[in-house]
């Protein structure tokens, strides 16, 4: 369930741009890849699925992979349109990770005021303030943990060592790319 959400997570905004010697412009954006772009941003690594599972196993290693996947599921559900769907959702969400009893509970302020009216009657926006912490949470600790990581450090030196242009000086890759 939370996987389909991924590829609906990615947040626009106007990416930077560069210009080029002939006046053209390229969005900065475009280029990057992998783990040069999920370092620039969480919401960069959260619209990307592979980033998404590098960043899971990362947090399952923390023993803090359900902050992750309550904000995965409340993407989700906020796009969900069927009004049973969302009831189920809803409900879904409350046990696995809000209630006192979950195994999987989130630490966020707030959770106490979801009541069961606010479930059988759920809106799109219902968990939004606690969504917003987690990823706050997330942003200030797991995710800067996650790019000094071994994980993050061994799949940046394996995509430039793969990547186009390996073994080539910085002089040389510019020239390449600015003499084509």
């Amino acid at each position: 369930m939370f996987t389909r959400a991924v590829s609906r997570l990615s947040r626009k905004r106007p990416p930077s741009e560069i210009h080029g010697s002939d006046g053209s412009v390229f969005a900065a954006d475009q280029e990057q890849k992998g783990t040069q772009k999920w370092a620039t941003s969480l919401d960069s690594l959260l619209a990307d699925p592979r980033g998404v599972a590098e960043f899971t196993d990362f947090l399952k290693k923390e023993f803090s992979e359900e902050n992750l996947l309550f904000w995965l599921a409340c993407e989700d559900f906020k796009t969900t349109q069927d009004k049973e769907q969302m009831q189920k959702k809803a409900q879904e969400i409350f046990v696995t990770f809000l209630s006192s009893k979950s195994a999987s509970q989130v630490n966020v302020e707030g959770q106490s005021r979801i009541s069961a009216k606010m479930l059988e009657d759920p809106h799109p926006l219902m968990f939004q303030k606690l969504q917003e912490q987690i990823f706050n949470l997330m942003r200030y600790d797991s995710y800067s943990r996650f790019l000094k990581s071994q994980t993050f450090l061994e799949l940046q030196a394996s995509e430039e060592s793969d990547g186009p242009g390996a073994g080539e000086t910085a002089a040389k890759r510019a020239s390449r790319i600015y003499n084509t």
